[in-house]
């Protein structure tokens, strides 16, 4: 199954090599290595760092092309770099991948003390706990202070979860297309992916991916671009194009770290532990931007109005026919709310 794995390409990742860590569920890992790139340069104070969050199936790989190391280009290319809204002459920009990750950092696919793969005995994390390495990883790096954390879908839980779990350390937040709290609909969606894995570790990964895009993308554009157009092969369009996304995937991802980074968003709440939701938006001092896209099916906007409401800024909409995956696509959009949080 895919994946990055000792021995592969190291492409433009950074290692740091963490002590002993025990997640909040329970369990033990002796140490974690996180994997991370960086863009920009470190002001003496530390000061200008900015925190990039990837989604389930991204890495730390957010920007530069595709080559050894790195099987896809990245996956907010447009977004980092001089000039652009992530300004790297003047922000040190860094995305780590996340805590049960495969492309580098500590996960089921890294070995345990007995010398195998983790695979399903690694331990169950939280959001709380893949930040909790984050913040390991920015106290190495000399950052005190993020000018800012922005996420996206799963990385919107842990951009959220840095501003109310450390509002000392985040400046400025971004939160984008996700939610305060898991709803039924996407635990019931993610746990139909995972019963897939489970019931078949060789093509259960392709069907969850399969499951998953309906998901990340609108009614209206499969509608648009497929309808029930059939193939000269006999496939219906729309089931070849899902095809070849559980294809892409396979290839790159490990399907113990899907089910692992799935449970984690199922078991998320910013209000656990903190007495509800809104008590623990109450924690948050960073300026802050909360933005939806109009067409997302799986964190439609009354989830981001919810944040919005708690922290008292207004929701911004993004209009586009993409759906969830709007959120990545939508770069124009994304980085002009960038821009005007950022100064």
């Amino acid at each position: 199954m895919g994946g990055w794995v000792e021995g592969d390409p190291v492409g433009d990742r950074v290692f740091l090599d963490l002590p002993a860590f025990s997640p909040e569920r329970g369990g033990h890992l002796p140490s974690v290595r996180v994997a991370y790139e960086t863009w920009g340069t470190l002001a003496a104070d530390g000061g200008n760092a900015v925190l990039v969050e990837h989604a389930l199936t991204g890495d730390s790989h957010v920007a530069g092309p595709a080559g050894p190391g790195h099987p896809t280009a990245g996956w907010w290319d447009g977004l980092i770099g001089a000039g652009a809204p992530l300004d790297t002459d003047r922000f040190f920009v860094v995305c780590a991948n996340v805590l049960g990750g495969c492309q580098g950092t500590t996960g089921p696919s890294s070995l345990a003390p007995d010398g195998a793969r983790w695979g399903s005995r690694f331990p169950e994390v939280t959001v709380a706990d893949q930040v909790a390495v984050e913040a390991a990883l920015a106290d190495a790096l000399g950052i005190d202070r993020w000018a800012c954390v922005v996420g996206g879908s799963m990385g919107g839980m842990r951009a959220l979860e840095w501003a109310v779990a450390m509002p000392d350390r985040v400046a400025a937040l971004f939160f984008l297309a996700s939610g305060a709290v898991a709803t039924a609909d996407q635990i019931g969606t993610q746990t139909t992916q995972q019963a897939a894995i489970r019931s078949d570790p060789v093509n259960g990964l392709g069907i969850a991916r399969r499951i998953a895009h309906l998901t990340y993308r609108s009614a209206f554009e499969l509608g648009e671009r497929f309808g029930s157009r059939v193939q000269e092969d006999g496939r219906f369009a729309v089931a070849s194009y899902l095809d070849h996304h559980a294809d892409k995937l396979t290839a790159r991802f490990d399907a113990d770290s899907y089910v692992l980074l799935t449970q984690a968003m199922n078991t998320w709440d910013v209000g656990r532990g903190r007495g509800g939701v809104e008590a623990a938006l109450a924690r948050v001092t960073a300026r802050s931007v909360v933005a939806g896209v109009d067409s997302d099916r799986l964190y439609p906007l009354e989830l981001q109005r919810q944040v919005a409401d708690g922290l008292g800024v207004p929701l911004e909409v993004i209009s586009s026919p993409y759906g969830h995956d709007g959120f990545l696509i939508e770069t124009e959009a994304v980085g002009k709310l960038l821009r005007d949080l950022l100064g």
